[in-house]
């Protein structure tokens, strides 16, 4: 299953060019700016990372913690996010709401983080839960794609969003268990797998095909390297340079 672009645009390339953060490279990542020019250069989506505040809002920050600059110190203090009131974040963080409006005209990849080495784990999946109630809300379940690379919350989100496609972040598998990852995901319902740039491999290419997934890789800023995977028939390179992704693989 690939990702469909607009029916109006004729390009090159089937490869949808997915900003990492944002245009990462040109603006301070997961920030509003950053997913307004990813649409600018002509990003067809955006992957951004989503958190819970200590009252329950949900913000698009990649680290659990946050630095705080300390006036003219110029020290830094960092702090937990999942210890923090909505209201005590720097202004430029913005709240989930805030950025899928910014991402208009685009779909849009929320990678859920969930990681047991952060302050902020969650074994109950809070974050999944508060996300499909919002998404929800916003009734336009075909633009947005679920990540994780904790394997049990895309499953959470499976059952809680039939509707809604999902997918697991992967630093890679090894020839011999591709298969059988292949399998259980395509199984469980799951839209595809988002594998690692560098660990990627055409063979495994083949095998994730055979099964129907759909395959975005992350996170790739190589001109090269871009046009052998669009080679390969992906279905979406994450990219912190957009604007180089658009004009390797559809000349423009």
């Amino acid at each position: 299953m690939g990702i469909q672009v607009s029916s109006s645009q004729v390009f090159k390339s089937s490869v949808a060019v997915i900003a990492h953060r944002g245009a990462s490279r040109s603006e301070k990542e997961n920030t509003v700016e950053a997913f307004v020019k990813a649409a600018h250069f002509g990003a067809h989506a955006v992957e951004l990372d989503v958190r819970l505040t200590a009252d329950e809002a949900l913000i698009v920050h990649h680290d659990a913690h946050i630095n705080f600059q300390d006036g003219d110190a110029q020290t830094k203090e960092s702090r937990a996010i999942c210890q923090l009131h909505r209201d005590e974040l720097p202004a430029y963080v913005p709240s989930l709401e805030q950025a899928l409006d910014a991402c208009e005209g685009m779909w849009v990849n929320i990678e859920i983080k969930n990681d047991p080495r952060d302050p902020d784990f969650d074994t109950a999946d809070l974050v999944a839960r508060k996300v499909a109630e919002h998404l929800h809300q916003r009734n336009s379940d075909d633009r947005w794609v679920i990540s994780s690379f904790r394997r049990e919350t895309i499953d959470v989100m499976r059952a809680l969003s039939p509707s809604i496609r999902t997918a697991w972040l992967t630093l890679g598998h090894s020839a011999s268990d591709a298969a059988a990852v292949a399998r259980s995901l395509h199984n469980a319902g799951h839209y595809g797998i988002h594998p690692w740039e560098k660990t990627l491999t055409v063979e495994q290419v083949s095998v994730f095909k055979e099964q129907g997934l759909a395959i975005n890789v992350w996170t790739c800023d190589d001109a090269t390297r871009m046009t052998e995977f669009a080679e390969w028939g992906i279905d979406g390179i994450c990219t912190n340079v957009p604007d180089v992704a658009v004009s390797t693989l559809y000349g423009r």
